[in-house]
């Protein structure tokens, strides 16, 4: 962090900074909450009689790497930016979905601090293991805080992931309208565990310049990948086995954004996401499955 309060840069020495190992247990309940405050209803997500119990969303990483992003967060970046920070591009390896049974550790580093267009990306590493130390999920969760410069560009030696390209398409393969609800985003913090109030908190949203409180990215996300697992996997979401996207727009409450599916090539399929005005939400959306 630097040390001059008024100071309005971060610190390319940032780069580096870690947190870790998070310890966390996880429970059906947790599990079945988060694939509940989705509206999904396939019943593999709620079978707590099935040999590993309920199965866990895709996206459900974002729930036991919270704590691990606030700790990075509160070491690295101001206390009074953390509402200028937004969700601005978000990169899963699955390497195995997690299960109920499972106690997760998870390690987060900030490997990249860059300057964009709104003011600094900040991307960090959030590596997830098991109990026994094997690779469950690794994410690069890249954050933009708007209007906060950076005294330079810097990178550790750990490389952010490759990142693979959408399959082209002239035109979608489908599209799917997905509704959010006017209070989508207090039902998600509470059945995720993540709590940021620019999402809940109407006076803390109006405070960041925002017209009321947006979805969660990582559950706008979610809610574009569950209309990928119906439309092009038959349902499985124990298919899914990576996720790249750029965040590109905001999702108010209530509102509807569409999903749209778009090339596929192999293992490869590309998707995107646009609100009610035509405006990109989600873009160069790739799912390897």
């Amino acid at each position: 962090m630097i040390d001059r309060e008024d100071a309005r840069a971060i610190a390319g020495s940032v780069a580096g900074t870690e947190v870790g190992a998070f310890s966390t247990s996880l429970d059906a309940r947790w599990m079945m909450a988060y694939s509940a405050a989705l509206g999904v209803g396939d019943p593999r997500y709620y079978d707590t009689l099935a040999e590993h119990g309920p199965v866990a969303h895709p996206l459900f990483s974002v729930c036991y790497e919270w704590p691990a992003v606030l700790a990075l967060r509160a070491k690295a970046v101001r206390e009074s930016w953390a509402l200028l920070g937004v969700h601005a591009t978000h990169h899963v390896i699955i390497h195995r979905l997690p299960t109920a049974a499972d106690r997760l550790l998870t390690r987060a580093q900030i490997i990249v601090v860059r300057p964009s267009r709104a003011g600094t990306l900040v991307v960090a590493r959030l590596a997830t293991v098991d109990r026994h130390g094997h690779p469950v999920t690794t994410t690069d969760y890249g954050s933009v805080y708007r209007g906060v410069a950076t005294e330079s560009e810097a990178r550790v030696q750990i490389e952010p992931l490759v990142r693979p390209s959408p399959p082209a398409a002239a035109e979608p393969r489908w599209s799917a309208p997905v509704s959010v609800g006017p209070r989508a985003s207090h039902v998600y913090s509470e059945c995720a565990r993540i709590w940021n109030p620019i999402h809940t908190d109407i006076a803390v949203a109006r405070s960041a310049g925002l017209a009321g409180p947006i979805l969660h990215g990582s559950a706008t996300l979610a809610l574009a990948v569950s209309q990928m697992i119906g439309q092009d996997l038959d349902g499985d979401p124990a298919r899914v086995r990576e996720i790249a996207v750029r965040f590109t727009g905001l999702v108010y409450m209530p509102s509807t954004f569409t999903v749209r599916g778009r090339g596929r090539a192999g293992d490869l399929l590309a998707f995107d996401a646009v609100d009610e005005r035509g405006e990109p939400v989600l873009s160069d959306g790739v799912l390897r499955a």
